[in-house]
């Protein structure tokens, strides 16, 4: 099993309704590729005073499990993703940094 962990920052955050659209929207397409066994999203719980510090912070964290790397690199693949991301990327611009990691518990 490998999972692919997605930090998403936007460059300005969405309304609420917005985020968990861009989120959902993630999900279906990585759902209906039939290559992910599981997906989970949260949005990030902000602390007093981190935008001081020098880091990117995310808006939301995205994870997604595959069964072995072919399904993952397939998942990168998939047409209706990319479909999302333009969508996304044109209407709230965002960065993404991901890892990809055998299961941490």
């Amino acid at each position: 099993m490998i999972q692919h962990t997605m930090i998403v920052s936007f460059d300005e955050t969405p309304a609420d309704t917005e985020l968990d659209q861009y989120l959902t929207d993630i999900e279906r397409v990585m759902i209906d590729s039939g290559l992910v066994q599981s997906f989970a999203a949260r949005r990030h719980l902000p602390v007093p005073g981190e935008e001081a510090i020098p880091a990117m912070i995310g808006t939301a964290v995205v994870q997604f499990t595959v069964a072995d790397m072919e399904s993952l690199a397939k998942a990168f693949t998939v047409p209706a993703l990319h479909d999302v991301i333009a969508h996304w990327q044109a209407r709230y611009p965002y960065k993404v940094a991901w890892t990809n990691h055998e299961a941490l518990a």
